[in-house]
């Protein structure tokens, strides 16, 4: 999976800024690194969401107990990859139907967190049981609400292309080929947040982490 967020949107991360100025390599542009997951992957499903965001994923060399899918409700899109072992009782929870997935699940959610300020963001994402990554964008705020599991079961990094686009993908080597050495594993057990301050840990929220840049 895929997505792009323009510096209208996203605050580049600091150490991925440094990362790149300290041992610049090539790098391509968002749009360039849309299309060629367009073109290494079958069956792409592509999501412009205004001028600043896009969105793609695919089926292709997915793993069965880890498939990606996507889902969009009252202006507020989702990628997410992986599963749910609790997807039951938070169905109940939030009030879904017995065929909700995860990806509604995690649109409810955030909704939750979104209309119900100050909740906090922590017991959203660390009442979510598995292995799993996703990305949020709420048009309607212009938020971005990305979280890995606790454990990283879910492959997550994030970087910065030439462009100086913010791109999240579960594979890294399309990202070395668009931003270079501005790259970075998203942590485990962390969520991030346009309009919660950056990048938190589930455990403890008020404690600032930094991304660290791929090797």
């Amino acid at each position: 999976m895929l997505g792009i967020f323009s510096g209208a949107i996203v605050s580049l991360p600091e150490e991925l800024v440094a990362a790149g100025s300290r041992t610049p390599s090539p790098k391509t542009t968002g749009a360039a690194l849309v299309n060629k997951f367009v073109e290494q992957n079958p069956s792409v499903v592509t999501v412009q969401v205004g001028d600043n965001v896009q969105l793609a994923y695919t089926h292709h060399k997915e793993s069965p107990l880890r498939p990606r899918s996507f889902g969009a409700k009252d202006e507020i899109f989702c990628l997410f990859q992986g599963s749910l072992d609790n997807l039951g009782s938070l169905k109940q929870q939030y009030g879904l139907a017995k065929n909700a997935n995860e990806v509604l699940l995690v649109i409810e959610a955030y909704k939750t967190l979104r209309d119900r300020a100050p909740y906090p963001a922590n017991h959203v994402v660390a009442h979510l049981s598995g292995d799993f990554a996703f990305v949020v964008f709420d048009k309607s705020t212009s938020t971005l609400f990305v979280a890995s599991d606790q454990v990283g079961k879910v492959p997550l990094y994030w970087g910065i292309t030439a462009d100086g686009y913010v791109a999240f993908a579960d594979d890294v080597e399309l990202l070395k080929g668009a931003c270079g050495k501005s790259l970075a594993s998203f942590p485990q057990g962390c969520f991030y947040s346009t309009t919660l301050g950056g990048l938190r840990s589930f455990e403890n929220p008020k404690n600032k982490i930094t991304a660290i840049p791929a090797k």
